[in-house]
């Protein structure tokens, strides 16, 4: 199996996406540790999964980064994958957000994921080997009405991963982003049937679709990829038919 002995944080993983993503590296040999703020989904989804602990963590907090990574190689051992996978929304376009609502939005999609990288990318370069694979959106690639925070904090992850791809050159260290669009999760399944069946793969995508793209950049199947950003959004991003002017609410780009 690919993750034979390696170890793995995923954010956000109590549920949805990153539940998937617990779920496929713990299968394939992970010890993953489940990060999150849902502490009963969270330990439910720790006793379920083969080698999994969960760790209660705020995305936002620097000190909490550092304590649960002191947990995690105690109890676990070094990390070897980072998935940095914890997000939220709250819709509203540039002169309806609030300044609260977008700091934190951003706090929690660009800033807790430098956090993460921040905070285990040093014992990766000392290791000479890792993989961190930044979860941004279909919404990191096109700009999209009534979602300015969102947008923006997604954009932000595809820079900061490419940023990040290039600090860690040489290193043995890879960064790449996913960029999932309408996917069956808490936060994006209630889109409707008709805001994607005029997409190229018309219908909603499966979490375990996007956990595949996501294992294969934490593995060493994907040795020769850095810097890069992979689309798992049945075609959203190349042009949506009748659909030019909808929100991003309305085209489910919300996990």
């Amino acid at each position: 199996m690919r993750f034979d002995g390696r170890v793995a944080i995923v954010t956000g993983g109590a549920r949805g996406l990153g539940a998937s993503h617990v779920r496929g590296l713990a299968a394939e040999g992970a010890r993953v540790a489940v990060c999150d703020l849902l502490d009963d989904e969270g330990k439910a989804l720790a006793e379920e999964v083969p080698h999994a602990r969960y760790c209660r963590l705020d995305v936002t907090d620097e000190e909490a980064w550092m304590s649960v990574v002191r947990t995690v190689e105690d109890t676990l051992g070094p990390v070897d994958v980072l998935v940095n996978n914890a997000g939220i929304v709250h819709f509203g376009g540039v002169e309806q957000q609030t300044p609260v609502h977008f700091r934190r939005i951003v706090d929690v999609n660009l800033v807790g994921a430098f956090l993460g990288m921040h905070t285990v990318l040093p014992g990766m370069r000392g290791r000479g080997h890792g993989a961190v694979v930044n979860i941004s959106s279909a919404a990191g690639l096109m700009g999209f009405a009534d979602g300015i925070g969102y947008v923006a904090s997604k954009w932000g992850v595809r820079g900061m991963t490419k940023a990040a791809a290039l600090d860690m050159a040489g290193t043995g260290v890879r960064v790449n982003s996913v960029h999932p669009g309408v996917i069956r999760t808490p936060m994006g399944g209630s889109a409707s049937p008709e805001l994607f069946a005029s997409q190229p793969v018309p219908r909603i995508g499966e979490p375990e679709e996007v956990t595949r793209v996501v294992l294969f950049l934490a593995s060493d199947d994907a040795s020769y990829t850095t810097g890069g950003e992979f689309l798992v959004d049945g075609g959203q991003t190349i042009g949506h038919v009748g659909h030019a002017h909808a929100t991003a609410e309305q085209q489910g780009l919300v996990r």
